[in-house]
């Protein structure tokens, strides 16, 4: 057995929106306990520990997305063409479970001076629902702390914040010849949305960190859906928007200028998404690179948060894939952690 022919047994395991995560649980523990992992909680998130004590835990979800037309291949068998491995999930994170599970077997592990745990979430790809269900019961993560997530084997140690609001206007209803009568929900939408984009260019993109891709806090207008007719005064609009969060400061600013703006036209706003950024040291990583995207990393406080998994960097896309030595390159990265925390 091989990371390849882990990553095999993995994909076959359709675990779209969770289907099978029964499944792939207890091949993941039944794989595990063979090594000597024993399992702390196997709900629909799975626990599993080495150890008295964990200094360093592996952390992987198990749902996909859903596939879209297109693909070349069968999505739920892992096929190889030259280097190239295609499979739902390869990528985004099956290929980072598979990876980790395969150094935990190439690592002797009654070398180890501290212990290891593992964890494998569900509901990351919708809503994040196994780690907010491990945070809200209390668990302990780890000192150190590494995410599977497909990262081209780049080791990243910091992250983006989320801040993201539902919003919705009332009107009056009217033929829109009598604007004197009626109330536009659309109007009001639209002046609140300009004064915080005014606000977020003139004090809160101007901040930057190089560190980032993007090397500023970003302000995205996702939805806009109101009136109900060319000729009619609108009576309700809907509107979502978010902040990815470059500095913590920045969250406690927009928060207030959106209660200020709320108040000032009448709009209904319900945090949807309020994470915190991170940026953490880890001591035998000297590089600083971060990640644009959000992981499960947010969730986790006060442990040092390394997200690193193989690639190319294929996650939603029509034929997934991932190459055979980022696999590889990828085993040998975990087993250098595990050598740098638990020998």
């Amino acid at each position: 057995m091989d990371e390849v022919s882990i990553l095999k047994d993995l994909v076959k395991f359709n675990t779209i929106k969770d289907k099978e995560n029964v499944e792939i649980l207890n091949y993941v523990e039944s794989t595990l306990k063979e090594m000597g992992f024993s399992t702390w909680h196997h709900g629909k998130n799975l626990v599993m520990r080495l150890g008295d004590t964990q200094r360093l835990g592996f952390l992987g979800h198990s749902d996909t997305v859903d596939y879209i037309e297109g693909w070349h291949t069968n999505p739920f068998e892992l096929t190889q063409e030259g280097n190239t491995l295609y499979g739902l999930g390869s990528c985004d994170m099956k290929g980072g479970i598979a990876c980790f599970i395969q150094a935990l077997r190439e690592t002797d592990l009654t070398k180890l001076k501290s212990g290891i745990r593992v964890y494998i979430t569900y509901d990351e790809e919708i809503g994040f629902g196994g780690i907010e269900e491990l945070v809200a019961n209390g668990e302990k993560f780890a000192d150190y702390m590494v995410i599977g997530e497909p990262t081209a084997n780049d080791r990243l140690t910091g992250c983006k914040g989320l801040l993201a609001f539902k919003l919705n206007t009332k009107g009056i209803k009217l033929h829109s010849s009598r604007t004197d009568k009626g109330k536009s929900a659309n109007s009001a939408m639209i002046k609140f949305l300009y004064e915080l984009e005014q606000f977020y260019n003139e004090s809160i993109k101007v901040d930057r960190n190089d560190k980032f891709e993007v090397p500023y806090t970003t302000f995205n207008v996702g939805l806009i859906n109101g009136g109900s007719g060319i000729n009619s005064i609108s009576d309700n609009c809907d509107g979502y928007v978010d902040f990815r969060i470059l500095e913590e400061k920045h969250m406690d600013m927009i928060k207030d200028k959106v209660k200020e703006l709320a108040s000032k036209y009448e709009v209904n706003v319900i945090t949807d998404v309020d994470i915190k950024p991170f940026d953490n040291t880890v001591s035998f990583i000297p590089e600083k690179k971060t990640a644009n995207f959000m992981t499960e990393a947010s969730f986790m406080e006060n442990v040092k948060r390394i997200i690193l998994g193989p690639g190319p960097v294929t996650a939603h896309e029509v034929d997934e894939h991932v190459t055979v030595e980022s696999l590889r390159e990828c085993v040998e990265q975990y087993k250098e952690i595990i050598e740098k925390v638990c020998m």
